[in-house]
């Protein structure tokens, strides 16, 4: 018997130094791949990198995202999915709030109201958007099952290190380099380059792998082009 074990994504956006100065023509970009889904995929992203711009990236977001209500989950223009387990959105809250405490951490949506929202029979916690001025702060590389990233100031050189495991990286440029630098990057699972959301699947290309990988042994086999002639001839 085998198990295989999928843990959070930590994935992310990651804007080059040759594309930030723009950063505002990815904001949609950005505010989807952080929300759509309710956030609670690993392919959403946790987390958007840069070197500058990083509060303005972080108030556009919190201007976006901040405003979003709960709505009632018949509703079709709902967007934030319940925490149904007792306690536990108002533990990742405690979570959240302890790690804004730190230094560097700021808590750019608290403007827009309050985040946890606990009912009768479930919880809510709406869209979070953080700023972190360092990528060593405890909330640069934090993940949870809600529309939260933190956006976090990197210089450029130092992002393939400090991103540490990262399912999905969306890396916004047209630096070559840095593309190539990227490329041969062992600790991202699936690459975006260019403009693309983390959330944008090809089933071809499985962001971990396809299932046949796990369940079956992969077996070379050749025969000679006279046998399998013979055998498509019904011979």
């Amino acid at each position: 018997e085998q198990v295989q074990v999928h843990g959070p994504g930590y994935s992310k956006i990651l804007l080059g130094d040759d594309v930030v100065d723009q950063w505002e023509d990815y904001l949609d970009l950005m505010a989807d791949s952080i929300y759509k889904n309710s956030g609670r995929g690993c392919i959403n992203c946790s987390g958007v990198w840069a070197s500058r711009h990083t509060e303005e990236i972080a108030a556009a977001l919190a201007e976006r995202l901040g405003p979003y209500e709960v709505k009632d989950p018949t509703d079709p223009e709902a967007g934030i999915a319940a925490f149904t387990v007792p306690g536990q959105a108002e533990a990742v809250w405690g979570m959240i709030e302890e790690g804004c405490k730190e230094t560097g951490t700021t808590h750019v949506t608290a403007k827009h109201g309050p985040r946890l929202e606990q009912m009768e029979r479930c919880d809510y916690i709406r869209p979070t958007i953080l700023h972190c001025d360092s990528p060593d702060l405890k909330m640069a590389n934090t993940e949870y099952m809600f529309p939260f990233t933190s956006v976090v100031k990197c210089p450029q050189e130092k992002m393939i290190e400090k991103i540490g495991g990262t399912l999905v990286a969306s890396a916004i440029t047209n630096d070559e380099t840095w593309a190539a630098q990227l490329t041969d990057a062992t600790n991202i699972d699936r690459l975006n380059i260019g403009a693309m959301p983390t959330i944008a699947l090809n089933w071809l290309q499985p962001h971990e792998g396809s299932i046949v990988d796990f369940l079956f042994r992969t077996r070379a086999y050749q025969t000679p082009d006279e046998r399998l002639q013979r055998l498509c001839n019904g011979g």
